[in-house]
């Protein structure tokens, strides 16, 4: 009698199985030398923290005390019909504030103006100003250009009375030379000549 033969679904699944192989760290190809060793030699600490965490927790869930039960497992095994392992029981829920809360609800609120800086917080800083040093720069060059254009203006008012005044000298020795047929008026000519020589000793 000759074989049964495989169904279709039987022989794609047989196809599509693959085999496990354990995990692979770097290329697999690598050469003999020393990225090879390097390799490896990671593969095994892996292999070996995965090992001691694997015990590790297996102590501790030995020796894991009943009363540090997760609140999980509590409410699992309350599901299931079983007491929950616990050390002491769980207070009743009340709508009353604790004691500790009661007393500081009780307490007067400190003024927070009037209050010190505890001695553990340090005071707050000035908040840093990037451009502090360009602005004081400005600063002054703004107060030289200022002090510059007021003595400009000095200056221009000091010229502007000096054109004035020689302006005013002229015209009066003018009118001392206007007498008839062109002669001197002295008296008029004395006189501008006088405030001449008193500026000019005013002024040494």
């Amino acid at each position: 009698m000759a074989p049964k033969r495989p169904r279709d679904d039987d022989a794609a699944e047989s196809v599509h199985k693959k085999h496990k192989k354990g995990f692979q760290v770097g290329p697999a190809n690598l050469p003999d030398g020393i990225h090879k060793r390097k390799v490896q030699k990671i593969k095994k600490d892996l292999i070996h923290k995965a090992k001691l965490k694997k015990e590790y927790a297996k102590i501790k869930s030995q020796e894991q005390p009943v009363s540090l039960q997760s609140v999980y497992e509590r409410v699992a095994a309350a599901n299931a019909g079983e007491p929950a392992a616990s050390a002491e029981p769980a207070p009743e829920p009340t709508l009353e504030p604790h004691p500790d809360r009661q007393k500081l609800l009780e307490q007067p609120s400190p003024d927070p103006e009037a209050a010190p800086t505890p001695p553990g917080r340090r005071k707050r800083r000035p908040r840093p100003q990037p451009f502090k040093r360009e602005e004081e720069l400005a600063r002054k060059r703004r107060e030289e250009a200022e002090a510059r254009r007021k003595a400009r203006d000095e200056a221009e008012k000091e010229r502007q009375r000096k054109l004035a005044e020689r302006e005013r000298f002229r015209k009066a020795m003018a009118k001392a030379r206007g007498g008839p047929g062109g002669k001197r008026k002295l008296g008029r000519e004395s006189a501008v000549l006088l405030e001449k020589v008193k500026r000019l000793v005013g002024s040494t």
